[in-house]
């Protein structure tokens, strides 16, 4: 493999596995082999933007891909993965859910309409988990517009005897249990941002290993408590951080991050965004 194939590898969006996310999967999956009854449970998965929320939620509809059945002539879809609109709005909720999956409605149409159309579509998708990602969108509405989105989330599970799971940052938890219905059927999973213990230790060192570098890199405790300070514990941040080191690494031949390279290290966030995808994760052994 070339030296650009390789940083090409860094850099792509693949996954990688941490402890903390394989436990949120391990919960979802457990939910995916819950027998279907007229009240599913669900989950709210929660935490500080850049923790890994949205990486969880792709990498779990991932390991449950769309299906065609030729014998039958139907597509199915067991988990269904999408976006919460910048507004708690029930009419471009149900155009963007029809939308992903191949079943637009053009013109205009009430409300209703779309509910009846998404429905039938999703029966017939045999669908059994329904995930909500960016939940908290619906605080950019109104208290009774709030409560009107989640009557209708709650109404689709319902209907539908699926497991909703929806993602948000820390202050959509109370926008969520204000829904005590919801709520007492949304078991609550808290992503904490990363602090200096043997989980970041074992973080580090899984996610070094990834980058697939000639030597090893063995860094000390204060270069970890580096990493911590610099990133401020955010997921996202510290799969940039090692990526960055990892392809210096590869350019200046060194191969191994070394105590140096982290002390010296400057976020540049803005910089490497656009090259360092986000939604990583590393795969535990």
């Amino acid at each position: 493999m070339t030296q650009n194939e390789r940083i090409d590898r860094i850099r792509s969006d693949h996954w990688i596995a941490f402890d903390r996310a394989t436990i949120v999967l391990n919960r979802l999956t457990s939910l995916m082999e819950t027998p279907r009854q007229s009240r599913m449970p669900g989950l709210m998965v929660y935490g500080s933007s850049g923790i890994g929320k949205t990486m969880i939620a792709k990498r779990m509809a991932s390991k449950y891909p769309t299906q065609y059945k030729s014998d039958l002539g139907i597509t199915k879809t067991p988990v269904l993965l999408l976006q919460a609109p910048p507004a708690p709005d029930e009419r471009r909720f149900y155009q963007h859910l029809l939308s992903t999956i191949g079943a637009p409605m053009w013109g205009r149409r009430t409300v209703s309409e779309l509910e009846v159309r998404a429905l039938n579509h999703l029966r017939d998708m045999d669908l059994k988990m329904l995930m909500i990602d960016e939940v908290h969108n619906l605080l950019a509405g109104s208290y009774r517009e709030q409560r009107r989105f989640l009557n209708m989330l709650r109404f689709l599970a319902n209907e539908l005897s699926v497991s909703l799971v929806v993602f948000g940052v820390n202050e959509a938890l109370d926008a969520v249990r204000g829904d005590d219905q919801l709520a007492r059927r949304l078991d609550e999973h808290f992503l904490p941002l990363w602090e200096d213990d043997v989980e970041f230790s074992r973080l580090i060192q899984t996610l070094i290993a990834a980058m697939a570098l000639e030597k090893p890199s063995g860094l000390t405790v204060a270069s970890l408590r580096t990493i911590l300070k610099v990133t401020g514990g955010v997921t996202s941040r510290v799969f940039i951080m090692i990526k960055s080191l990892a392809i210096d690494a590869i350019h200046s031949g060194e191969e191994r991050i070394t105590d140096e390279a982290v002390a010296t290290w400057r976020p540049t966030w803005n910089k490497h965004a656009w090259t360092v995808p986000l939604e990583t994760a590393v795969e535990a052994e």
